[in-house]
């Protein structure tokens, strides 16, 4: 035998043959992965392209942002075409939340919360090709309806049909004249700061009462908890709203948002329920809700925004101050109020109503205020057919032994800050000031 021949064993021949064979198969799985992650990479690129070009297909948990002029819309409906398309739930929203003035139009992208998520995913399983089907059946329709819009859609009438008594005429002017006057302002200077905000972050404060086709988005320290009360009253929770504890109101979850509903459940809602919003001068809900929050203890205001606050702008704080968070002046609370980088963020007790209820964006079908509220509440229960024994709750929810916070208490505040930073206040809520027709105050 030569020394180059070597016979190898049947033995051999099969472990050679076997590793090359797992040899390959590594190879083939590896080179699998490769190319799908490649063909992956250039499909998210090109629908990334599509959707920051304007309009495309946008997957529901990764929303991007964009801003569309009216103009560019209605371009892109007449030169769009017709192979590719929106999608349906986007069509829903967008016909809905598109703010109808002169100003250049801001259109808000989907997102969703855990609850939206699922909802999502549930509409995204199943056939590709069905799927494909169901969003080309819809594009027909859909460019239709948008070529269809009017610019700007007006507030739709009060039903008064249910309005018995005449006493409520006082009433039913005022309503015309504030509903009214929103409307213009948002014809005319609704371009002017336009939130880029997600569909369901929008309708997060709006609350659902479905027997009697109601939206009520809630505004903190502009009676919030009674006019829960009162929801739950009419959705057959409790017989009066007299007897519901604070913790119940706001803690139970008995009460539906409208941001628990899918894509078409918000929009039918929006478009039929009768929508409305209970606002406050915002001077005197801002000095109502540090009264609230910080002159009283508070298992939760005081650790998280009392420590905070008094760690940066109380200087030579005491050790006692910086572990409670308890003790919070009003003046270290508007240092932190109008600071661009706030130690901890807003909170709903003083954000602007311009952020809680979009007013501009989602057209209220009434518009009540805290300082009438007894009257403008009872008259609102009389348009939706409430049972006539049930009246709004007059009650104080909580502090009952405080007085009130009104203009005169507001002053007592105030006093303590410069006149700088009292203009700052009011430049820092004067959307809401304006939107409202609210009285510029003493600064």
């Amino acid at each position: 035998m030569q020394p180059s021949e070597v016979v190898m064993t049947p033995r051999q021949v099969f472990l050679s043959v076997l590793m090359f064979g797992v040899a390959g198969l590594l190879l083939f799985v590896y080179l699998q992965v490769w190319f799908e992650e490649q063909r992956t990479g250039r499909v998210g690129k090109r629908r990334e392209q599509r959707a920051t070009s304007g309009w495309g297909p946008t997957h529901y948990l990764r929303p991007l942002p964009r801003i569309m002029t009216r103009e560019k819309i209605q371009e892109y409906i007449t030169n769009q075409n017709p192979k590719s398309h929106m999608p349906r739930d986007r069509k829903e929203k967008t016909e809905n939340l598109l703010l109808h003035s002169e100003k250049p139009t801001r259109v808000l992208t989907e997102t969703s919360h855990p609850q939206g998520e699922a909802r999502a995913l549930s509409r995204t399983t199943g056939s590709p090709t069905v799927k494909l089907t169901e969003r080309h059946q819809g594009t027909n329709t859909l460019f239709r309806k948008f070529s269809e819009m009017k610019w700007p859609m007006d507030v739709r009438p009060l039903n008064k049909s249910l309005v018995s008594d005449g006493k409520w005429k006082r009433a039913d002017a005022t309503q015309e004249k504030r509903r009214s006057f929103l409307q213009e302002f948002c014809k005319k200077y609704g371009g002017v700061s336009r939130p880029q905000s997600h569909l369901f972050h929008m309708v997060s404060r709006i609350y659902v009462e479905d027997k009697h086709k109601i939206l009520y988005c809630e505004v903190p320290k502009a009676g919030c908890s009674n006019w829960k009360r009162v929801l739950m009253v009419l959705s057959g929770l409790a017989p009066s709203a007299d007897n519901i504890s604070h913790d119940a109101v706001h803690y139970g979850k008995h009460l539906k948002k409208l941001d628990s509903f899918d894509l078409k459940g918000i929009h039918i809602r929006l478009n039929t329920y009768t929508k409305a919003v209970f606002v406050r001068d915002p001077m005197e809900r801002l000095v109502s809700a540090f009264r609230d929050k910080f002159e009283h203890p508070n298992s939760y205001y005081h650790p998280v925004f009392g420590k905070a606050i008094i760690k940066k702008y109380r200087p030579n704080a005491c050790e006692e101050a910086l572990n409670n968070g308890s003790g919070v002046k009003f003046k270290e609370f508007i240092h932190y109020l109008l600071d661009s980088h706030r130690p901890v963020g807003m909170d709903i007790h003083w954000e602007k109503v311009s952020k809680l209820c979009y007013p501009c964006l989602i057209s209220y079908d009434f518009v009540g205020k805290f300082e009438t509220l007894e009257e403008d509440a009872n008259y609102f229960l009389q348009l939706i057919g409430a049972p006539k024994e049930l009246k709004f709750p007059n009650f104080k929810d909580r502090h009952a032994s405080d007085r009130r916070t009104n203009a005169q208490v507001v002053r007592q505040y105030l006093k303590d800050l410069t006149q700088t930073e009292r203009q700052l206040i009011y430049d820092f809520y004067s959307l809401d000031y304006l939107m409202f027709n609210y009285t510029t105050p003493f600064l």
